[in-house]
């Protein structure tokens, strides 16, 4: 509505000063018009008709004009309101989607930093897990080379002891057979017999 008053108001002073200054250059160039030399110089009756001819005309044409100018003036301003206040529509609504956008990227910032988190908690927990079975390994292969050790031990050593023992039987048996005469064979087989005879 502001629109429309001031094209009213353009109306009712602009229009008036310019034909006023239409006139006073149409004036102007009639005066300066006639290629006679001979032609009296300044204002005289012809310029007064030619004047009161544009003055009707322009009145006449002033007032056919004025309505449908008006009229299109008008419809104009109307159509630039109703764009305007589409746009303003369209603008509430592109400021209520970049809202929506706004939190929704807020919302996928705080998803983004939740499933970081996850998987930073996921990992830490997979870090402890993969240490413990790790060191439950080391453990058992710990205990499965002392095992392996003890055993290997107790089988030198066993080895160690029956070779010790068939040694010192070898060397028992040659001192013996070194040390004992014919009459102690004999005696210790009459004693032995003795025995067997007596049980």
């Amino acid at each position: 509505m502001k629109i429309a008053g001031i094209v009213d108001k353009f109306f009712k002073a602009a229009l008036p000063a310019t034909f006023a200054i239409l006139f006073l250059f149409m004036g102007v160039a009639l005066a300066s018009s006639g290629g006679n030399d001979a032609a009296p110089k300044g204002w005289v009756a012809t310029d007064t008709y030619k004047v009161l001819n544009f003055l009707v005309l322009a009145g006449v044409l002033f007032y056919i004009a004025k309505k449908p100018v008006a009229q299109f003036f008008s419809s104009r301003i109307k159509d630039i309101e109703g764009q305007l206040a589409e746009l303003e529509q369209k603008k509430a609504d592109a400021q209520k989607s970049l809202a929506e956008y706004e939190s929704k990227i807020a919302d996928l910032t705080k998803e983004s930093e939740k499933i970081v988190k996850d998987y930073i908690r996921q990992g830490e927990d997979a870090k402890k897990r993969i240490l413990a079975e790790a060191e439950a390994q080391a453990v058992k292969l710990e205990e499965s080379a002392k095992r392996n050790i003890e055993q290997e031990f107790k089988a030198a050593k066993s080895k160690l002891q029956q070779e010790i023992a068939e040694k010192a039987l070898a060397q028992a048996e040659l001192i013996v057979k070194e040390s004992i005469s014919f009459e102690d064979q004999d005696r210790l087989v009459d004693e032995y017999l003795d025995k067997v005879v007596a049980s």
